[in-house]
């Protein structure tokens, strides 16, 4: 089976997508009976695409730019993505948008609908989405859910029928144990909250911010300064809740870890255990999430 696969969330920084998209790319090429074709849609990053798949997978280098292919693609089923693939027998879009597939079966991977509950919450182009699903769905493209809950929710948003939608859940990376005294080092008190994610809107820290302010006891020692050189970083954290966030009498027990990798698991798995908190710890762009669905 040839399969085209979209690499584009490969370009950025690994959060939850881009590494649902990379562990999954890398299960399927041990695919003996699977000829993978990646392809980005990405004007910026077309120089770079070659490097973005594993070893052995070819990669279509004709290049695409995403915001004028998706305008097209949200009011025609053209262009088709053979047009840098060549012919394929599916193509698979796993952060949300499917191209037409020229006769192909179509797949694309929904993650969650905050953009059709919560689009005050969504960046322009994430707002995008729910048209190019519904022109896909008109195409008779396959829907991949992440959960049963997702699943439900597709099914009711875009009134597809149930037997098009395919519930695979994402797999999780082993953690390996870890050092909890090290961890409340690090984090410079015996409780705390660990956020991992993205910082954006829709991860609503400002309420993460509430609860542990409730929780915090003004005799507990403070938790760790912001880490010089990552400002900009907590700079964003401030600006999604404003002037009240940098007033809260606990603002200085919050500070931003930077950006985690894989290594984070570890620190997880060492702070966690203790249930409580007196700082939190935001970890931007970070995710722990793998995957090891397939679609073939």
């Amino acid at each position: 089976m040839r399969v085209a696969f979209d690499l584009t969330a490969l370009h950025d920084p690994r959060t939850g997508i881009g590494a649902f998209t990379g562990e999954l790319l890398t299960r399927l090429a041990r695919h003996d009976d699977l000829e993978l074709v990646g392809y980005s849609a990405s004007w910026r990053g077309r120089n770079d695409v070659g490097s973005l798949a594993p070893d052995g997978i070819e990669v279509a280098t004709r290049p695409m730019a995403a915001q004028p292919l998706r305008q097209v693609w949200r009011r025609a089923n053209w262009p088709a993505i053979s047009w840098w693939t060549g012919k394929v027998d599916l193509v698979h879009g796993p952060n949300f948008v499917v191209p037409p597939g020229d006769g192909a079966v179509e797949l694309m991977t929904v993650h969650d609908l905050t953009f059709v509950h919560y689009p005050e919450l969504c960046k322009r182009d994430v707002l995008q989405f729910p048209g190019l699903i519904e022109r896909a769905l008109g195409r008779g493209a396959h829907v991949h859910a992440v959960s049963e809950f997702v699943g439900r929710e597709v099914v009711d948003a875009f009134d597809v029928s149930e037997d098009r939608v395919h519930v695979v859940a994402n797999g999780v990376d082993p953690i390996p144990p870890g050092d909890a005294q090290h961890g409340r080092e690090v984090a410079g008190g015996d409780r705390f909250v660990l956020a991992v994610g993205t910082i954006e809107p829709r991860k609503d820290y400002p309420s993460l911010r509430r609860k542990c302010q409730k929780g915090c006891r003004a005799d507990e020692p403070r938790g760790r300064e912001v880490p010089r050189g990552e400002s900009g970083v907590l700079g964003a954290l401030f600006a999604l809740s404003g002037a009240g966030f940098v007033a809260s009498m606990y603002s200085d027990r919050i500070f931003a870890a930077g950006f985690a990798t894989s290594s984070i698991a570890a620190f997880s798995a060492s702070v966690t255990s203790t249930g409580t908190f007196s700082g939190l710890i935001a970890c931007p762009a970070a995710s722990l999430w793998t995957s090891a669905a397939t679609t073939a």
